[in-house]
Formats: C-alpha cells, sequence, structure tokens
C-alpha cells in the first residue's frame, strides 16, 4: 500500500471539541467521510478507506468525541445530533460545502440524522448495517463489546485476545488487530485499559435508545446504499429483512445490497468496497 493510501492523522478544533481522523488518500480529492459504530473508533476504515481512496478520493474517517483520540467530553453532549454536527463542522474545516458520508452501525443512524439538519451538503449517503431497530438478540454481542470498556488488562496482547475470544469479529483481521491496539493507554497502577469513554458510549446508547430510525427515512432525499451484513449478529439482524424490503420501498433513492459478513466482518469484505465504489461517482 502507498504511504498516500495509509492512515494519516489529523487533528481539528471542532466547536464541540478537539477530534482526531485519519485520512487516506489525496488532501484535495472529492471528501468522503466516514464515521464509525457505538464503541468502536476510525481505525475500523482501515480496510474501506484504502479501497475508496484509491480512486482519487480523500477519505476521512472521524474518531467520534469519547472515542480513539478525540476529546472526551462531558455529559450531555453527546447522541446522534451533536455528532452529526461534529460531521458537519469537520467537513466545513476541511474545505468541503458538499461531501460524500459513510457510516458503519450507529454511524449510519448519524448519517440519518445528518440527512435531517443538512440534506443540501450530503452528495450521497453510504448506511453500513444499520437503518432501523435491531432485532433484540442482536443486541446481546454488541453489549458484550462494550463491556470491554474501562477494563484493565496486563498489556496490550491480553486485551486483544480478549476482545477475540468474544468471538463476534469475524473474520479476525489485522485491521481489527490495529483497531483495538490503537485505542489502548497505561492504566493506573499498571497494565493498559481503552481509551474510549464508557459514560459517552452509554449515553449514545440511551440516546439511541429513544430514537425511531424509520422517522429519519423521510429525510433521505439523496441517492442512499444500505449495505446489508447478511450473516447474523449471534441469534439476530442488525438489520431485518422486513427493513431492509421496506426501505427500499419507502425511500425514493434508495440501493442495498447484502454482503456474506456479520455484522463487523462487514467491513473488511470485499464485496462491501466493491459496493460502494459502484454507487459513489
Amino acid at each position: 500500500m502507498s504511504t498516500l493510501h495509509q492512515p494519516r492523522p489529523i487533528e481539528l478544533e471542532l466547536p464541540s471539541g478537539r477530534v482526531r481522523a485519519h485520512r487516506f488518500g489525496p488532501d484535495d480529492g472529492r471528501l468522503t467521510v466516514c464515521v464509525h459504530g457505538l464503541s468502536a473508533n476510525s481505525r475500523s476504515y482501515d480496510f474501506l478507506g484504502p479501497e475508496l481512496a484509491a480512486h482519487g478520493r480523500s477519505v476521512v474517517a472521524l474518531d467520534l468525541r469519547g472515542r480513539g483520540w478525540s476529546a472526551i467530553t462531558g455529559l450531555a453532549t453527546y447522541g446522534w445530533r451533536n455528532h452529526a454536527r461534529d460531521v458537519l463542522a469537520l467537513a466545513t474545516a476541511l474545505g468541503a460545502e458538499r461531501f460524500e458520508y459513510v457510516g458503519h452501525s450507529m454511524g449510519a443512524f448519524i448519517g440519518l440524522e445528518l440527512a435531517r439538519q443538512a440534506p443540501g451538503r450530503v452528495e450521497r449517503a453510504v448506511l453500513i448495517d444499520a437503518i432501523g431497530i435491531p432485532e433484540p438478540a442482536s443486541l446481546l454481542p454488541i453489549l458484550a463489546a462494550v463491556q470491554r470498556l474501562g477494563s484493565v488488562h496486563p498489556d496490550a496482547d491480553a486485551y486483544v485476545s480478549a476482545v477475540q475470544r468474544l468471538g463476534i469479529v469475524t473474520p479476525w483481521s489485522p485491521v481489527w488487530e490495529a483497531h483495538y491496539r490503537y485505542d489502548l493507554v497505561p492504566a493506573p497502577g499498571g497494565g493498559v485499559r481503552p481509551r474510549t469513554d464508557r459514560a459517552a458510549v452509554f449515553e449514545d446508547m440511551t440516546y439511541g435508545a429513544t430514537q425511531v430510525p424509520r422517522a429519519f427515512w423521510p429525510d433521505l432525499t439523496m441517492p442512499s446504499l444500505l449495505v446489508r451484513a447478511g450473516v447474523p449478529l449471534g441469534a439476530g439482524f442488525v438489520v431485518s429483512a422486513g427493513d431492509r424490503e421496506d426501505y427500499l420501498r419507502r425511500v425514493p433513492r434508495a440501493q442495498a445490497v447484502d454482503v456474506d459478513a456479520n455484522h463487523y466482518g462487514v467491513m473488511t469484505h470485499p464485496a462491501t468496497a466493491a459496493a460502494i465504489r459502484s454507487f459513489l461517482p
């Protein structure tokens, strides 16, 4: 991989606080903003970022506040609405009035909020495995992944092994290895712990439980693509078959593709990259 297509960190001061992002591709290409899931970080785009940047895009993957190496801000500063404002501020800081958007999991819900707040700024939206209320059985593995936050481990290898033993990130790959190691900081008294803030994640979980994602669908006036994980997470799907069909029926400029992977594996599957490349001009 060329240096241009490796993740290059950038730091930005937004009205809400300092954020870190990683850029793939040229600085002056068409801007594509990528946003991760509930307890993830920007490095979850280490596979898709280079794939999209290879076509001349400037792909910028954001650490949401409270995640990765972005600022941890106070209570009542999170939620889809506030994260969407950060995305708009980031695009403005990078000199882009209009941009493409790719969001995974909670990042997809932030994309729905973006479509409501500023539809004229989002050229196209890619929603990876989230458009409605997940099937309840799919939430148990996600909650299990969240439980790692705040935990202390002897070293980075022990932490990564503990995450891998959960068995929900399949297939395991160097992308996920780098993603989880990126988030670690020394723990007081020894060992390491994730830097991602447990309180921020739980605030976003609580916020999400009060939202009705389908109510945002009429705001998707731009072309949108649903990339649905065709393999269940645990015993359920994050995007049900019914939601997929309703999304295609009710959202005029919508497309959808199913990928043979689960909610995590969809982020490193070649079919996901191919579908997004085909959808983006």
